[in-house]
């Protein structure tokens, strides 16, 4: 596997990866109404345009996995950690999240995902992230917040 910068003409790939990847999320709710399966390709190339994305290649050059970020008074802002259901629990979502902090090196980190998705929440805490907000956003969401400095 090898991790590198998303080129402008990867995002459409990305943004079919998305929607395969953020299906597990959808079910943790019985809903197909959240964020990441109603963005559009103009959303994605404008994310791209602010910040980095990342995506993960596995040894025929598909990709299998990406994150997003961007810089903003100090703190970087992580989201869409994806990868390609066939390819979880390997390992790829650390290595992209990793090398996603080694792109802004020495920054706060924060990111957020559903109280519902334990694994992520799991996984970001194996990395040394911290809870330190949560937001109802709905009847049914509750975002945790977590932060690495």
């Amino acid at each position: 596997m090898n991790i590198v910068k998303a080129d402008k003409g990867d995002l459409s790939e990305i943004l079919d990866l998305q929607y395969l990847a953020y299906q597990s999320e959808a079910r943790l709710f019985d809903n197909e109404d959240i964020p990441p399966l109603k963005q559009t390709l103009v959303d994605v190339e404008n994310e791209y345009q602010r910040g980095i994305i990342l995506k993960a290649l596995d040894e025929d050059k598909n990709i299998i996995g990406s994150v997003r970020a961007y810089c903003d008074n100090g703190t970087v802002y992580i989201g869409k950690l994806m990868v390609h259901p066939s390819k979880q629990g390997q390992g790829i979502g650390t290595q992209l999240l990793l090398e996603m902090e080694k792109q802004y090196p020495k920054q706060r980190y924060e990111l957020f995902t559903s109280t519902r998705s334990e694994k992520n929440i799991a996984l970001y805490k194996k990395l040394g992230y911290k809870i330190f907000d949560e937001e109802q956003v709905t009847e049914e969401l509750r975002f945790v917040y977590m932060e690495k400095v």
